[in-house]
């Protein structure tokens, strides 16, 4: 199931986010699904396959766009890694937790992408962009990765109130 599941996400994702999603706009500004993808994956499943799939969807995502290509593969990795090692040490995982985790590291990805592209426009453009482009896709994004981790939460606590026979089948 998850290397199929993977897989969709791989080639799925990207062409989502580029043709779908314009019709999808909050002040002109998309989430950025490839990164939401890499912090569920990360939270949900561990901190190695959080790298992974960041690594991949940064790389499919930058091969598709006219960006710089190694940008969104350090910061999709870098995201997916670092919700994995969050989502380890949360004892009891929420959709607060969630919430929070997914706002930090999309605003820690933005900052890295509008230093890494306006570099040289100055102060007053770096924080005219924070203030129009990185905190609406922040607030996005975290809605979006929230609302996801939330219908997966309830899926699998659905799943597991199931009731089970003694040897551990339905019925």
């Amino acid at each position: 199931m998850k290397p199929a599941l993977y897989a969709g996400l791989l080639l799925g994702l990207v062409p989502v986010q580029a043709a779908l999603l314009q019709h999808i706009e909050f002040v002109g500004i998309r989430p950025d699904l490839c990164l939401v993808a890499a912090c569920l994956a990360g939270f949900l499943a561990g901190e190695l396959e959080g790298l992974l799939i960041g690594l991949a969807l940064g790389l499919v995502q930058g091969l598709f766009s006219a960006g710089d290509l190694w940008l969104n593969v350090i910061t999709k990795g870098g995201a997916g890694l670092l919700a994995g090692l969050a989502g380890r040490h949360v004892t009891n995982p929420t959709t607060v937790s969630m919430l929070a985790v997914l706002a930090g590291l999309s605003v820690l990805s933005g900052i890295i992408v509008l230093v890494a592209i306006r570099s040289g426009a100055g102060l007053v453009a770096f924080l005219a962009a924070v203030r129009s482009v990185l905190v609406p896709e922040v607030v996005l994004n975290a809605a979006v990765g929230t609302g996801l981790y939330w219908l997966i939460a309830r899926r699998v606590r659905r799943q597991e109130a199931i009731p089970r026979g003694p040897a551990g089948l339905i019925g």
